[in-house]
């Protein structure tokens, strides 16, 4: 393993967390724009201690210490069992690329609900959940997937093909999508969003963020789905450039898909439901990072860019579910994706296109049976003890003003309400 290549796309990771961030800020209220830039530095810097201090132990690694149990003539490998506080992962370059990979990710992860919860969800809740996820969360299905746990065991306790996870879509994308999803629930929405059953529109405050986030996070993707293929599975550094050709080639498909069926339904492109499917082809294609042919990838970013278009609709006014950001379509909705169409196009070695799509269907139902429980039940948990949603004064006051004391645009006439009926 090259680790000064590696220790290079690490360092291009937070660029990911930049865009999202900015992402998420602009399609929220200019009322609490500073909030959510403020909360994603903490989420970053609470998951970056506490993964390093906890995470890192229980999440393991290949070849590392494990806690195993044994069930219906089988082991179970399921949990890391190295010491806490990172004591030994330094001192080997594997392991602390490990360490310095995963901790960059799980900030990633603990940002996704960030996006769900703009506009409501209070700074020292958002830092609670982020250290939870850290600890526990995250680091569980990362060891079952990159810590050769049991999923990635598949092969010895089943017969499968072992479930890869090259850029993160599962660990990453779909898991902090599920926490975004469990936020959503117990936040629910904010005020004024729904009168008498009927959505009513409340626009981001700055789309141009909006969209330039997406290039960042292009870079900081390129980086994390290298970085993640060379430190978990081995890949050569001249094998990095498909990771980096169909990264661009998922993205630009996802974008122009939601793009032109925006065109189609509304007469005129929609720039936030545009940038979520350049996000949402990111998300699907890091179940592959340059596994499949350049043709399957951009089939892939255009079903991940069409889908979350759809998915934003169903879940604002179906489900009645209110996701700012629209976190939970573009990285639950599209990682889910992602994975099963790894499945359907991913490259088979000898077991057979049936094996890999029960493969994935068997890491999809782990996500939706196992994790989202888990991540459902500590959030509920967690706000009995600290409170998640801000007060109704502090609803249409902003979270600038209610948690911050200063807005982000204080020169500004920002507080136009005349689109939300009060």
């Amino acid at each position: 393993m090259n680790v000064p290549l590696v220790l290079v796309f690490i360092l291009l990771i937070p660029l990911a967390a930049a865009g999202l961030a900015l992402i998420h800020q602009g399609l929220g209220r200019s009322r609490s724009a500073a909030h959510a830039m403020l909360a994603t530095l903490c989420a970053v810097s609470i998951t970056a201690i506490v993964f390093v201090l906890v995470g890192s132990a229980w999440a393991g690694y290949s070849g590392g210490a494990a806690h195993n149990f044994h069930f219906a003539g089988r082991t179970w490998d399921w949990l890391g069992a190295e010491p806490f506080f990172a004591a030994k992962l330094l001192h080997n370059p594997y392991t602390a690329s490990v360490l310095a990979l995963q901790m960059t990710a799980v900030g990633l992860a603990a940002l996704i609900p960030i996006s769900a919860g703009t506009d409501r969800w209070r700074l020292g809740a958002i830092c609670a959940s982020s250290a939870l996820l850290a600890g526990v969360f995250y680091p569980l299905f990362a060891h079952w997937v990159w810590g050769a746990g049991w999923l990635a065991r598949l092969p010895a306790m089943f017969g499968l093909p072992g479930f890869v996870d090259p850029g993160g879509a599962a660990a990453v994308q779909v898991v902090g999508g599920l926490a975004a999803l469990s936020v959503a629930w117990i936040l629910g929405p904010r005020k004024g969003k729904y009168n008498d059953g009927v959505a009513t529109a409340i626009p981001g405050h700055n789309i141009v963020l909006v969209l330039f986030g997406c290039l960042l996070a292009l870079v900081g993707w390129i980086g994390l789905e290298s970085a993640a293929t060379m430190v978990f599975y081995n890949t050569a550094p001249v094998q990095l450039v498909p990771v980096a050709v169909d990264t661009m080639l998922s993205a630009s498909a996802g974008f122009l898909a939601a793009l032109l069926i925006t065109q189609l339904r509304y007469r005129k492109p929609d720039a936030s439901l545009s940038a979520n499917g350049w996000i949402a082809g990111l998300v699907a294609g890091s179940a592959s990072c340059g596994l499949l042919s350049p043709l399957e990838t951009v089939l892939v970013g255009l079903v991940a860019g069409g889908l979350v278009t759809f998915l934003v609709e169903a879940l604002e006014l179906k489900l009645l579910i209110d996701d700012p950001g629209g976190a939970i379509s573009v990285h639950l909705g599209a990682g889910l994706w992602g994975l099963l169409a790894f499945g359907l196009f991913g490259p088979t070695t000898g077991s057979g296109r049936a094996a890999l799509v029960l493969t994935e269907l068997v890491g999809i139902a782990t996500l939706l049976g196992v994790m989202l429980p888990l991540i459902h039940l500590g959030n509920l948990l967690l706000n009995r003890l600290i409170p998640f949603r801000v007060d109704r004064d502090g609803d249409w006051q902003g979270m600038d003003i209610r948690e911050l004391g200063a807005g982000a645009y204080p020169e500004f006439v920002i507080h136009a309400d005349e689109f939300v009926p009060r």
